[in-house]
């Protein structure tokens, strides 16, 4: 009896095993959301749930089709994947933990170099903004604007900004260490805002924190406020130090933007 139900009482590698394999979906599940590959995975779960009913229903025409498409379908994933393949293992090395892990001070460098890109934009009177990507990836509002593969500096972001550049009248997308995309357009905020003085950039860096974890800094050109918006609420007033320590100081300094 006792061997019967032992599988109910597992052992640390059994739990260790389990908490590893939901890591391991979790981040693929995260790398495909925000990618277009999310929706033929859906299609492919859909196929595999034809598949099982045509066995409960003894339906063997359909199993026998769908188990020729399964028979060369790994091979037929990496065609149809490719490109999501090659981002995901790319994006891998890009993980927040990965890169503390191995280069601490990459987040604070990144940090530094916009927060004085904002400083000085916003004395300047010109407006900017920067979304920086998290956990749930911005490629598909990249797609939106000029890709780029540049190493972020305050030196780059004030030429993208400059009203004589062509990409300035769109968002730049900050990925690790580097600048993946200018003049992207992003998702307007779809609640009411009752500021008025919030202006279309506001209203954009809001939407893309309601939909995404996104960090998205925001310099106003009639204000020379720097903003930051993250889980859908937008805070004002930031100074270098501030937003360098909102940016770099991970989840404990978000939790008290938000509190």
């Amino acid at each position: 009896m006792l061997d019967q139900i032992g599988f109910l009482a597992p052992d640390w590698k059994d739990l260790l095993e389990i908490i590893l394999v939901s890591a391991l979906f979790y981040r693929i599940l995260v790398l495909l959301a925000g990618t277009r590959a999310i929706q033929m995975l859906l299609g492919l779960l859909l196929l595999v749930g034809f598949y099982f009913l045509s066995r409960v229903l003894n339906l063997d025409l359909l199993r026998s089709l769908l188990e020729n498409l399964f028979e060369f379908g790994a091979i037929a994933a990496l065609v149809v994947f490719q490109p999501e393949l090659r981002n995901a293992l790319a994006h891998l090395g890009q993980n927040q933990l990965w890169r503390r892990f191995f280069n601490p001070r990459e987040e604070t460098a990144v940090a530094e170099e916009v927060a004085q890109a904002a400083d000085e934009l916003a004395r300047a009177k010109v407006g900017a903004i920067i979304a920086i990507e998290r956990e749930v990836g911005l490629g598909e509002y990249a797609d939106t604007g000029t890709r780029l593969q540049a190493k972020v500096s305050a030196a780059l972001l004030n030429t993208i900004f400059s009203p004589y550049s062509p990409l300035h009248d769109g968002a730049v997308i900050v990925r690790g260490d580097s600048i993946v995309a200018a003049g992207a357009i992003l998702p307007l905020t779809q609640f009411p805002v009752s500021d008025k003085s919030m202006g279309t950039r506001h209203r954009a860096a809001l939407g893309l924190s309601e939909e995404t974890d996104a960090l998205v800094v925001v310099v106003s050109e009639e204000t020379s406020q720097i903003s930051l918006a993250v889980r859908g609420r937008l805070d004002r007033g930031f100074d270098t130090e501030r937003l360098v320590a909102a940016i770099a100081g991970g989840q404990p300094a978000l939790d008290m933007l938000s509190a």
